[in-house]
């Protein structure tokens, strides 16, 4: 009896030095949610100093999210075998060291070589960032609370990134969005050896399913590079076609031969699981909506408001406080409801802040067009993505965690990557060469759809209270080998 009253009393605050922990990991995190969008304010500046062509432009968004994106379910995979911490600390230096040699970049060539290594750190540190909060946050209110943050740090980290990629660039010049990084990352690096405990286990050898890890990375990045390039090449045209299938072809092999390997990288078997898979489709859903609405936002702000990257950057403001407000309600709900209820509410939400955004004009203004349907937006995908990540992440084994954190972090990347694709298609189709305020209404008009669909989707496939709330007020099960 007194060992849970010493429960509820755990769970009504997180100790001090869990605290610390996960203020470690989500500015880990930060750093690099931070750099996605951040770059994607200074890429005029970039594109002026270093002579890129305007057709390779996209590159320095692409060479990260490639490599990022393909490589996550094999680092998720590596922080189980080769132990979380060894694996946070050599992918925080691969990504600082990286971030050195974006920042000094004297060519295209040069830049995007920076870019895919900066791309590799982040394919190592977040999915052992995420299994270390997992593996550290065992009881399950703490856990959806830790989650709750997490997922916050992935929304409003980003319009965060907006933010500081025009503060930076417009006042130190883009070379200070990387630059940024290294002592972030030095102190990170410094306050990691204190805090997170040290790998118990040594390195383990056996279980890297090579050919698993080969099929995965090359499917999945097939698969990205042809989302990336489809707005510039055409949906119908024969790279965007060829190569999605090929992508999705791959994936299917690689599902086939996981269901025959020992010690699979990814046990396919776990996308059954309500939550599992249905959290991952819903990440997919989440993950769009959320890089899609930040770019048709920037776009209406800069190419029909003639807003500076400063003011841009200042905009994005109170989309960061909405979003943390969405979380804040989450993370509370999801521990008395499920998962279900939150995500269709919080989709649902995300669709009518679309739609009111879809009625900004050519004659707009950012107090009376953009700002009410942003703060609608924030609240709705703060809720879900919170759900999202404690829908994919509850019930994770011991030796799953590293997995499921690379599953998770994967939906992000590939969803957001599908997102700026089709939305980006959209708002410039109507417009000739230009973009004008009809295509972005058209694109926000389509979002608004997708997250109607969302919600509608998400009372399907995901688990009910009664089936979902035990597993997230369980501790992990741990013993179980």
């Amino acid at each position: 009896m007194h060992h849970r009253h010493h429960d509820a009393h755990e769970q009504t605050g997180l100790p001090s030095r869990l605290k610390h922990l996960l203020a470690l990991l989500c500015l880990a995190q930060l750093m690099v949610i931070l750099d996605i969008s951040a770059v994607n304010v200074a890429l005029p500046d970039m594109a002026k100093d270093l002579g890129i062509a305007g057709g390779d432009i996209g590159w320095t968004v692409t060479s990260y999210s490639l490599v990022f994106g393909s490589l996550l379910l094999l680092g998720g995979r590596l922080a189980d075998l080769v132990g979380r911490r060894r694996m946070f600390l050599t992918g925080l230096g691969v990504f600082t060291v990286a971030s050195i040699g974006a920042a000094t970049a004297g060519s295209a060539a040069a830049l995007f070589a920076a870019r895919g290594m900066q791309g590799l750190g982040a394919a190592m540190l977040s999915p052992a960032a995420l299994s270390i909060l997992m593996a550290t946050f065992t009881d399950g209110h703490q856990r959806a609370k830790a989650l709750g943050v997490w997922g916050a740090i992935g929304g409003a980290g980003a319009a965060i990134g907006v933010l500081l990629g025009g503060a930076l660039t417009s006042t130190l010049g883009w070379q200070a969005i990387f630059l940024v990084n290294v002592p972030i990352g030095v102190c990170v690096a410094v306050a990691a050896v204190r805090i997170i405990p040290a790998d118990v286990a040594g390195v383990r050898r056996q279980g890297l399913d090579l050919p698993g890890a080969l099929l995965a990375t090359a499917s999945l990045g097939t698969v990205v590079y042809a989302l990336s390039q489809a707005s510039g090449a055409g949906w119908a045209s024969l790279q965007t076609l060829g190569l999605g299938a090929l992508g999705l072809a791959g994936l299917g092999v690689f599902a086939l031969v996981e269901r025959r390997t020992e010690h699979p990288l990814l046990r396919v078997e776990r996308l059954a699981d309500r939550g599992v898979g249905g959290g991952f489709a819903m990440m997919l859903a989440a993950s769009a909506l959320l890089f899609g609405s930040f770019l048709l936002t920037s776009l209406y702000l800069q190419n029909v408001l003639g807003a500076s990257a400063m003011e841009t950057g200042l905009a994005f403001l109170p989309l960061a406080i909405a979003i943390a407000a969405g979380v804040h309600v989450a993370s509370n709900v999801v521990t008395r409801v499920g998962v279900r209820l939150p995500m269709a509410a919080g989709f649902a939400v995300t669709a009518g802040g679309m739609l009111l955004l879809s009625g900004a004009g050519s004659g707009g203004s950012y107090l009376a067009d953009v700002l009410p349907g942003m703060l609608v937006c924030g609240l709705g995908l703060g809720m879900v993505l919170v759900s999202v990540a404690v829908s994919i992440m509850t019930g994770a084994r011991e030796l799953e965690t590293g997995m499921l954190s690379g599953l998770n972090t994967t939906g992000h990347e590939v969803g957001g990557s599908i997102g700026i694709a089709a939305l980006a298609t959209i708002a410039t189709r109507s417009a000739g060469h230009g973009i004008a305020a009809a295509g972005i209404s058209d694109a926000f008009v389509v979002a608004g759809v997708v997250g109607v669909t969302a919600a509608a989707v998400a009372l399907v496939v995901l688990p009910a209270a009664a089936t979902f709330l035990p597993k997230l007020r369980l501790a992990p099960p741990v013993a179980i080998h």
